[in-house]
């Protein structure tokens, strides 16, 4: 079996998932969202698919996905819940999900970053998915702080940033693109969701250490 058609197209020239106009992840890959408002990246992502979306977190995380809050960005009813019980198989339920190529985006709400190895299953995974099933798969890790997974394709951090305008507060948040192949480490005012949302570019570069 081969899986080299997606894995070794140019980054810009795969199919592309976008979040705003200028803001995209390739599909069929695994990427990353840290920061204190990653779930609302999740969503603001969750809302560019189609069809159902499978989002797994620990059993025994407390914090679950709140359907009040899901339904701006879609329809709660698109979301099937995994929870396993033992914290290997959390990586792997989205590794086999992935690789069913039946569901346009996964994620995994997880205490830490996985390893090198996990991370390239499920790249390959992903790769499966798109050349032998149904609909073309990307993956989406949650992790805590600043995140930090090895080899994933991207990372965003996305932080709360809200503000007062004219005694009314506003929702904002500041998106920073961490890492990406074939991209520069960059930051975005993001307002407007949920919905599209719109992107202030960039109000800040960082220069990678």
């Amino acid at each position: 079996m081969v899986h080299h058609l997606i894995d070794r197209a140019p980054w810009r020239d795969r199919p592309q998932l976008q979040l705003a106009h200028g803001l995209t992840l390739p599909r069929a890959r695994l990427h990353e969202a840290c920061g204190r408002a990653r779930t609302t990246f999740a969503l603001w992502l969750a809302a560019q698919t189609e069809g159902p979306i499978f989002w797994i977190a620990p059993s025994w995380v407390p914090q679950k996905l709140n359907p009040d809050g899901v339904v701006g960005f879609t329809n709660p009813g698109r979301f099937i819940f995994v929870s396993p019980l033992r914290p290997e198989d959390v990586l792997w339920s989205m590794e086999e999900v992935l690789r069913a190529g039946l569901v346009e985006l996964v994620v995994a709400d997880i205490p830490g970053p996985p390893g090198l190895t996990a991370v390239r299953r499920m790249h390959l995974a992903a790769e499966t998915g798109a050349d032998e099933g149904k609909v073309t798969p990307t993956g989406l890790l949650l992790t805590p702080g600043t995140g930090g997974a090895p080899g994933i394709e991207t990372r965003w951090q996305m932080e709360p940033d809200h503000m007062e305008d004219d005694g009314e507060e506003r929702s904002r948040w500041q998106l920073t693109r961490l890492r990406a192949r074939t991209a520069p480490v960059q930051s975005w005012q993001v307002t407007e969701l949920p919905g599209k949302g719109r992107v202030t570019s960039p109000v800040r570069e960082k220069v990678p250490a």
